[in-house]
């Protein structure tokens, strides 16, 4: 089995043939899904969705694009919300530079607001990281200092330097369809480096349909794609990328149980 660890559910391009992808994902040996949160206004529309399928699970949490809208949405709020016993994760939230969507200092707000409801919950926070590696970095090792909290470096797509301070703070990396493009070569050569209990794999669905869907609207059957090049990266059989990363996800994702028989 393999779990997705990043869709979007919720995201309107899925909105006509929900049940099918849930099906083929389950089809395909997907058993869990992760649909993430982008902002916490609509977190009732995400939860819904996890709440009607039993292999779907949620986050709550604002994306660094959205920061300046939902900047009153408060520590304690988040924790309220991830009470509910599908909600595995906070996030995702981050910085991203490469858009200019949100101020930083937004980015930032926000960002440190999700990291405080991480650390109080202690369920992983999903953190997008773009074109933003050096305060990603400072951040990272300045609020570790006030306190350790689980996280992921999702759809990883920066610098082996981040990824290197991403694990030895205590962070998973976690690689989307970006690994399997021929113009990748140096994701492939940070993802042989990163330990393997720290490997997860994800679609980021609808986005970034690894090869050979490159091109296509992204959906969580397609992350076996991903996961077989991770396997051939770092030299091990596809069945040992799926115990691999599937351990790994249970391992962070506490609050998520195992399908029965995986």
């Amino acid at each position: 089995m393999l779990v997705d660890s990043h869709c979007h559910l919720d995201f309107a391009d899925f909105a006509e043939e929900r049940d099918a992808i849930v099906q083929r994902a389950l089809d395909n040996d997907i058993k869990r899904l992760v649909t993430i949160c982008t902002r916490v206004r609509r977190f009732d529309s995400i939860i819904a969705i996890a709440e009607a399928y039993e292999s779907v699970y949620a986050s709550v949490g604002t994306h660094p694009n959205n920061a300046h809208e939902e900047l009153d949405v408060t520590v304690d709020e988040l924790v309220e919300l991830s009470k509910h016993p599908k909600v595995v994760a906070i996030g995702e939230a981050g910085l991203d530079y490469h858009y200019d969507y949100a101020p930083p200092a937004a980015q930032d707000q926000g960002f440190r607001t999700h990291i405080s409801a991480s650390r109080i919950t202690q369920l992983p926070l999903v953190i997008h990281a773009r074109s933003a590696d050096e305060d990603m970095i400072s951040i990272l090792r300045e609020e570790t200092g006030k306190g350790a909290f689980p996280f992921i470096l999702h759809c990883f797509s920066s610098g082996a330097e981040l990824a290197q301070v991403g694990v030895e703070l205590g962070g998973y990396i976690s690689f989307s369809g970006i690994l399997t493009f021929k113009n990748s070569p140096e994701i492939r050569e940070i993802a042989r480096n990163v330990p393997r209990d720290r490997l997860l794999v994800e679609t980021d669905a609808p986005y970034l349909a690894p090869m050979p869907h490159r091109g296509k609207c992204n959906e969580p059957s397609f992350v076996r794609h991903t996961a077989a090049v991770l396997a051939e990266t770092i030299g091990v059989s596809e069945a040992e990328i799926a115990n691999i990363t599937s351990d790994n996800v249970f391992r962070l994702f506490t609050k998520m149980p195992r399908p029965a028989h995986a």
